[in-house]
């Protein structure tokens, strides 16, 4: 018998202790204690929480914001590492799952950061580390491309979970690949964006992208946006006073639960920081696919083909063999250079 499981979702919108990790680490732990104390069984961070996000890279142009990209390689975590961690054993203590997105720093390139997603489990286990597939726009000047190694959905505790990073909510084939390994939960995670072009309301476009993965997937989607807070807005001005005007815009962030119509569920937050709740019931996915199920009866798998090329990158491949076919240094020492999931 078909047994779905039922939970309480947590969306937090809220901004980072600006490039500052430990802090931010730190409001990380306090906020997933709040939820979990509130019953929510999923917690949802935003895109690069940790700690910050590039918004000098649209105010300025790429010489004047290199130094800004010093800093966030500085503040940048590597995974595995005592961040993440840290943050697991918050996510085990209070039993609760956990998807945050955070700057990446490569272990093999200190100038290489990744805007990375990572999935949780409420035991501590670290499920999964996606890294940002496409960098949106100006995010080029920041983030390294990923690849799809970690382009999975996750067997929780609260069913299966997939996230993606912001943009990659808008690509429809990173999408279906989710929905094509039975995602039912899926978490969108965004941050505020109001240098975004003057006829573009940031927190509307959030909100239909989650509307057309939830309605087309008969999924429900989590989404979770930072806020820009005055901290923020001060720092960027600082060095680009022009910049004040256009960070301070409103209707930049929007975080929701939706439900599998495409309906959001409750009411939303709109740039006001805070955490959203719903509880979620996942059985409300079956009748809906009777009508459309894409990754089932409602497609054509023999008029359309997706392949994923799920290989982890990696720099370099060592063949260290010698002509007879023993190692050249003793096993005990031996080490991989091949990035995997941890």
């Amino acid at each position: 018998m078909l047994d779905l499981p039922k939970f309480k979702a947590a969306a937090v919108q809220a901004a980072p202790v600006f490039l500052d990790t430990n802090a931010t680490v730190d409001k990380v732990c306090d906020l997933i204690g709040e939820a979990a104390g509130n019953g929510a069984g999923l917690v949802a961070f935003p895109e690069v929480f940790v700690a910050g996000y590039p918004y000098w890279s649209w105010v300025m142009n790429p010489v004047e914001g290199s130094p800004w990209f010093e800093k966030l390689a500085r503040s940048a975590i590597e995974i595995p590492g005592p961040e993440i961690t840290k943050i697991a054993q918050a996510a085990a203590r209070h039993k609760v799952n956990v998807v945050i997105g955070v700057n990446e720093r490569s272990p093999y390139g200190i100038g290489t950061i990744y805007n990375t997603l990572v999935t949780i489990a409420d035991d501590g286990r670290i499920l999964g580390r996606h890294r940002k597939l496409v960098p949106t726009w100006a995010e080029k000047l920041t983030w390294a491309p990923g690849d799809a190694s970690a382009l999975r959905v996750h067997e929780t505790s609260i069913g299966r979970l997939g996230a993606l990073a912001c943009g990659e909510n808008t690509n429809t084939l990173a999408r279906f690949a989710l929905l094509a390994q039975g995602e039912l939960v899926h978490v969108a995670s965004y941050i505020a964006l109001p240098v975004a072009p003057p006829d573009y309301d940031m927190a509307d476009a959030i909100k239909v992208r989650a509307a057309a993965h939830s309605f087309e997937g008969k999924v429900f989607t989590i989404v979770s946006c930072s806020t820009i807070s005055q901290e923020i807005i001060e720092a960027v001005s600082a060095s680009h006073p022009q910049a004040r005007e256009s960070l301070s815009r409103s209707n930049s962030a929007f975080s929701g639960i939706l439900g599998p119509d495409g309906r959001v569920i409750g009411e939303p937050l709109i740039d006001d920081e805070g955490i959203i709740y719903a509880d979620i019931d996942l059985s409300r996915c079956i009748q809906p696919r009777q009508m459309h199920d894409i990754t089932g009866h409602y497609n054509r798998f023999d008029v359309f083909d997706l392949r994923v090329n799920r290989r982890a990158h990696q720099p370099a491949h060592f063949d260290d063999a010698d002509v007879d076919g023993s190692s050249a240094i003793p096993d005990t020492a031996a080490e991989t250079v091949q990035e995997s999931e941890q």
